[in-house]
């Protein structure tokens, strides 16, 4: 047999057996239950901190796939997304743009350490996305400025009919950003309990009451 037989057959052989491996290779259903498998058993519960973070909803694992979801699927997740609002206690969306700031300025996030039953010890980081108050020099940009957000949208008397539509959307945008945006960076606080009614209601009055320094 010459070297050039040899060396044929060889790689016939290696051809065959690359063959072999790719009809045995899992499906990509497959490869992605293995992946959920793997990072489900690198965690465990502690404290606040549950297992149940790493599981996806529809939103999180359609967003989360290198093409956009189509738009059937878009819909879908923000028709979910309204479903989980839940609107103000007695109708009342504004609370103290005074405490909106400060929840606003706020960083902080939860940790394993905090305790379940302390609701509101976390903060908006709604400076680390967007420029909101003028005077603050500091900001991020991932976000559209919100600057002037109640003025450029008219709103003079949160209280006039004109208002509503505005008013709502600003909570149901707040409370679960997935509403009007499928695939939104933004945090749902609402729904993922990281802000009290309380403080999206401070919140909403820093973006919305003609008397805070943001509408000025």
């Amino acid at each position: 047999m010459t070297n050039y037989q040899a060396l044929l057959r060889t790689g016939l052989a290696l051809g065959a057996i690359a063959l072999a491996g790719c009809a045995s290779m899992p499906s990509p259903a497959e490869l992605d239950q293995q992946a959920a498998a793997v990072m489900l058993a690198s965690f465990r519960d502690q404290g606040i901190a549950k297992n149940d973070r790493v599981k996806q909803d529809l939103g999180q694992s359609a967003c989360s796939s290198d093409k956009p979801p189509a738009d059937a699927v878009a819909e879908k997740i923000m028709a979910q997304a309204k479903s989980t609002v839940k609107w103000p206690e007695g109708g009342r969306y504004l609370g103290d743009w005074r405490e909106g700031e400060k929840v606003a300025q706020n960083g902080r996030g939860f940790t394993w350490t905090d305790g379940s039953g302390a609701p509101g010890s976390g903060g908006g980081s709604c400076y680390n996305c967007h420029q909101i108050g003028k005077a603050e020099i500091s900001f991020g940009n991932i976000g559209p400025s919100l600057y002037n957000y109640g003025k450029n949208r008219g709103v003079r008397d949160v209280t006039a009919p004109t208002a509503a539509p505005i008013v709502q959307y600003t909570w149901m945008k707040i409370y679960n950003s997935k509403s009007y945006a499928a695939c939104s960076d933004m945090p749902r606080f609402g729904h993922a309990g990281l802000m009290t009614e309380d403080q999206i209601r401070h919140v909403m009055a820093l973006l919305l009451d003609p008397q805070s320094p943001v509408n000025q």
